[in-house]
């Protein structure tokens, strides 16, 4: 994979309770290890409430929610407007595909900070609870079946920084073999 061209931040948002969506703003800081400041599901272990239930030190592969505006293009052809934090992304991105990234991905957000792609977002009901409907875009089946999961990727904070929209994503490819995402 090359460097895409135009990969940018095109929205950042947080949000500092457990609610679905979340807020977006001009910018979000990242700490390492950490996620994203302010934000509800921050921090070194798991903080979704079901996950945290089933074991509450597992470490947290989702400190930071990665989605496409490719996604966002395909809902409102679909009759969806989505906006930047509506499906519970931190950051919104255009230009580099994030569902064909391989594990380990690292991803430059502007000029310092780093997040590791983890794996997949497993969309769950919430999406339809959120607008009926739209979880049949944000999951799907190929055509031999497989499951297609359309919401983004997770990933964790490796160099912490300040993220603003209309920043630049690099992406490094970690080395051969690469693994497929899986949801996390």
């Amino acid at each position: 994979m090359t460097q895409p061209a135009n990969a940018v931040v095109i929205g950042v948002a947080k949000d500092s309770t457990h609610r679905f969506s979340k807020v977006a703003g001009e910018s979000i800081e990242l700490v390492a290890g950490h996620g994203v400041v302010g934000d509800a599901h921050a921090g070194p272990t798991v903080k979704h409430r079901s996950r945290v239930a089933k074991d509450p030190t597992t470490p947290n592969l989702r400190q930071v929610h990665l989605i496409h505006r490719e996604f966002h293009e395909l809902a409102r052809e679909h009759g969806y407007e989505l906006g930047p934090g509506d499906l519970g992304e931190n950051v919104l991105t255009s230009g580099v595909d994030l569902l064909d990234l391989p594990r380990g991905t690292l991803l430059r957000l502007g000029s310092d900070a780093i997040v590791r792609v983890t794996g997949l977002r497993n969309p769950c009901q919430q999406i339809n609870d959120f607008r009926a409907g739209l979880l049949k875009l944000a999951v799907t089946r190929d055509e031999a079946g497989e499951i297609i999961r359309r919401t983004g990727v997770m990933s964790v904070v490796e160099v912490g920084g300040v993220v603003r929209t209309g920043d630049t994503v690099t992406v490094t490819l970690p080395e051969l073999p690469h693994e497929p995402l899986e949801p996390v």
